[in-house]
């Protein structure tokens, strides 16, 4: 799917308590101004709370990157949390159900998938982590069929 972006609306430190608090009032903010519902907003936020914990408690800090992008039409909102922390050894364990590391919100990184319509993840070991979500204002954009 072609993705229309935007400039980045806003990059933030993921280095403290304070910071978790300011990149979920943003996130909040932003989804509120683009149309997204409560309940949407609502998910969204979640994901995004428990993707910057991740990269403060096992990335030892990252950065949060906003950005409104557009698609068929239709308004979204893209998330990149990133660190230079030491990475996720066991990718398919972390996206597995039930795994937890006993921190955050008890939904881990499958929970967090589950709460946007598109999540990618890139990891290395020593290499760091980001993790890639975007939410759409309608649902995600329909495809165009190939004629």
């Amino acid at each position: 799917m072609t993705h229309s972006t935007g400039s980045v609306s806003a990059r933030l430190p993921l280095t403290s308590d304070l910071d978790l608090v300011r990149a979920r009032q943003h996130v909040r903010q932003m989804t509120a101004e683009l149309g997204f519902s409560l309940v949407e907003q609502t998910k969204l936020v979640t994901a995004a709370s428990e993707l910057a914990r991740n990269a403060l408690v096992h990335g030892g800090g990252g950065r949060m990157e906003c950005t409104q992008v557009t698609a068929g039409g239709v308004r979204g909102l893209r998330l990149v949390f990133s660190d230079d922390g030491p990475g996720i050894a066991d990718l398919d364990q972390a996206l597995s159900d039930g795994y937890t590391s006993g921190e955050g919100l008890g939904m881990g990184l499958p929970g967090a998938r589950r709460l946007v319509h598109e999540f990618s993840l890139d990891s290395a070991r020593g290499q760091g982590t980001t993790v890639t979500v975007t939410s759409w204002v309608a649902g995600p954009p329909r495809q165009r069929e190939a004629p």
